[in-house]
């Protein structure tokens, strides 16, 4: 198929975006407002503005909006400030909030990027808002009961398990295990799996981990690097390893195949490439039925938002605009 046939099926498809749903703050400070504090001595970041979007989970849900499918997300955000800020953010992108849980008692996950205003780079450390303490029990059970409740209504359900820490994240066992059960009993809609920590927990879904995450998985499931063993290890009908710019390697039961990306020699920001390729690939995938087809349209979209600043999207217009024997979804 075409990058335009696919594309015009994006606008059918309805996706749910699973996980840890965060704000993304990109705040510009000036280098000339470091006076120190009168109480403490210490110099101080003064911030002159700042921007939000949706990050984590918020950023695959921005990517499937802005190649007009119909998204929501599930998740759990703090009843605080960060959290208005993050409904906002999702609204402006078209993105529905209402599946969220709100909690007062856990705070937004909330990354605060520091960039000179004077050189447009991100200089200073990032300020995160996180949490580390394991989800109680009661969010848990309402999370797993709302993704049960409209599971059937969706094409597409994505996971975006981000949480670097043992806890905090929303993609719990229990959730690992509703996903198992959906994609068992619903085997036309496409359960796709990113997870930076826990790809091997998984099971019967489609996992998508870049290369890092997928030899950490193998090494932690079995010792060695062996990416058909995983596959086979997590039932998954589709193991989808990105290798950055080089393209991914797509793996099933009848072996592995490469599917090569656009060369990129000079990207702007790779960050949110990942994310970008799951929501493309991932829909893709839905409409084509052919994994290298999905994955080749992923790595598009990506090559698209690399050339970015920040967390970038590809519209079907920049998508339509490069020749077919670039994108090779011929």
């Amino acid at each position: 198929m075409t990058t335009a046939e696919i594309l015009a099926g994006f606008p059918e498809l309805r996706a749910l975006v699973v996980g840890d749903v965060c704000l993304d703050r990109w705040c510009r400070y000036d280098p000339a407002l470091a006076d120190p504090s009168r109480e403490t001595g210490i110099p101080r970041i003064g911030v002159i503005s700042t921007e939000t979007s949706p990050g984590a989970a918020g950023t695959v849900a921005g990517n499937v909006a802005a190649l007009k499918a119909r998204v929501g997300v599930l998740g759990l955000v703090g009843n605080d400030g960060f959290g208005y800020e993050l409904k906002l953010a999702l609204g402006r992108r078209g993105i529905s909030n209402d599946l969220l849980v709100w909690a007062d008692e856990i705070p937004t996950f909330t990354y605060t990027k520091l960039i000179n205003h004077l050189t447009g780079q991100e200089d200073l450390p990032r300020v995160d808002f996180v949490y580390t303490e394991p989800l109680p029990e009661s969010f848990d059970l309402e999370l797993v009961r709302r993704l049960e409740n409209v599971a059937a209504d969706y094409d597409v359900i994505l996971v975006s398990d981000q949480a670097e820490t043992e806890h905090g994240g929303v993609v719990t066992p229990r959730m690992r295990a509703a996903l198992a059960r959906i994609a068992e009993a619903q085997p036309r809609t496409v359960v796709w799996v990113d997870s930076r920590m826990r790809a091997e927990h998984f099971r019967r879904v489609i996992v998508k981990p870049n290369q890092a995450e997928a030899e950490a998985a193998s090494v932690r499931a079995f010792g060695r690097v062996d990416f058909a063993g995983l596959r086979r290890h997590m039932q998954a009908r589709l193991l989808v390893i990105t290798h950055g710019g080089e393209g991914a390697l797509v793996v099933d039961e009848s072996g592995s195949a490469w599917a090569p990306a656009r060369h990129e020699p000079h990207p702007v920001d790779i960050c949110g490439a990942g994310d970008s390729f799951s929501a493309g690939a991932a829909l893709a995938l839905h409409v084509t039925g052919d994994p290298l087809a999905a994955a080749r349209f992923g790595n598009l979209v990506a090559s698209i938002t690399i050339m970015k600043k920040g967390t970038g999207t590809a519209s079907p217009e920049e998508l339509l605009a490069r020749p077919e024997w670039q994108s090779g979804l011929k």
